[in-house]
């Protein structure tokens, strides 16, 4: 299949922005085991093998879908869904934290959300003329100064980084999945499926996940009843228990990104490679169609840099077996 640039956008690598968190609030976000109101967002991954990749015709050889391989993963727990907008407000509220898009002081918006005079205004990505870089958007105004999260608490949070999601994870005495253990909770125990629940996109005529319906970037229908990010806790669940594993929004990985078979590492519990310039995001977003970039099937890969932000970019944590 024709590769095309995927529906995110990313800082160029090697800026100057601030990659770690302030020293200020280092104390606060280390915090040694998860507050209790996280417990209750946790459900409990068996450990197993399973056929992790695809060698699918819809799939992307040159994002490192493949080759399929045996993957082992030990037992974990995942937070069902993503993290909201309410429970990354609880953390800056703690702690302070600045986010890297607020220290930049904007991130990328996608066109349909900006009125014309901002569309002119406002550098688009290259290669990727649908994202704006906004003055002022962040993961409380998430399309500019004058937008707001206030009817959006439910949703997950967006414009935040890898940096940030860490952070946050850190707080909450959690962590990022790796890449290896985020597509095996994705399939919910299903071997070898296009999707969480199966092959067919709508089975009975039934939407599924939060993803783009028309012709991209220009049309969106909405059919799925969505614009924009739909609550993080939306549609049917998967095998496993946990919501929107595909589409409305992507998530961050722990991983640094490899398109090479043999530094994704290894076969068991694997981790990646120890070093890299972007990192490993999953599941696809709203802004995902078949008329596109068809990335949101389980196996698809993306990346980007650690310090990017996006409108459509979120996160979710798990946690260790020995977490109780």
């Amino acid at each position: 299949m024709e590769k095309k640039p995927c529906c995110s956008a990313g800082r160029l690598p090697g800026n100057n922005a601030v990659h770690k968190e302030s020293a200020v609030h280092k104390e606060s976000i280390e915090v040694a085991h998860a507050h209790k109101k996280e417990r209750a967002k946790l459900v409990y991954i068996p450990g197993g093998t399973f056929k992790m990749g695809t060698e699918d015709r819809e799939g992307f050889p040159s994002d490192g879908e493949g080759p399929v391989r045996d993957v082992t993963i030990n037992s974990f727990y995942m937070d069902k869904s993503a993290v909201t907008n309410r429970e990354f407000e609880n953390f800056v509220l703690d702690t302070g934290y600045v986010t890297d898009a607020e220290k930049f002081g904007w991130s990328f918006v996608f066109h349909s959300f900006l009125d014309e005079k901002e569309k002119q205004k406002a550098p688009q990505a290259t290669g990727a003329p649908w994202w704006v870089a906004v003055e002022g958007a962040a993961w409380h105004h998430p399309e500019g100064p004058d937008s707001h999260i206030l009817e959006r608490m439910d949703h997950p949070v967006v414009h935040v980084s890898w940096n940030d999601a860490a952070a946050y994870c850190r707080w909450a005495g959690k962590r990022l999945p790796t890449e290896a253990e985020w597509e095996y909770a994705a399939r919910g125990g299903l071997q070898q499926k296009r999707y969480p629940w199966g092959d067919e996109l709508m089975p009975d005529g039934q939407h599924m996940c939060n993803i783009w319906q028309g012709e991209f970037p220009t049309l969106n229908t909405a059919d799925d009843g969505y614009m924009g990010t739909a609550p993080a806790k939306s549609y049917a669940q998967n095998g496993y228990g946990l919501f929107n594993m595909a589409g409305n929004v992507w998530e961050w990985c722990k991983d640094w990104f490899t398109d090479q078979p043999d530094q994704k590492g290894g076969n068991n519990n694997p981790r990646g490679p120890k070093f890299g310039v972007r990192r490993v995001t999953r599941g696809g977003s709203y802004l995902c169609h078949e008329s596109y970039c068809n990335r949101y099937r389980v196996a698809v890969r993306s990346s980007n840099t650690p310090d990017s932000s996006t409108g459509n970019t979120g996160f979710r944590c798990v946690v260790d077996i020995n977490y109780y």
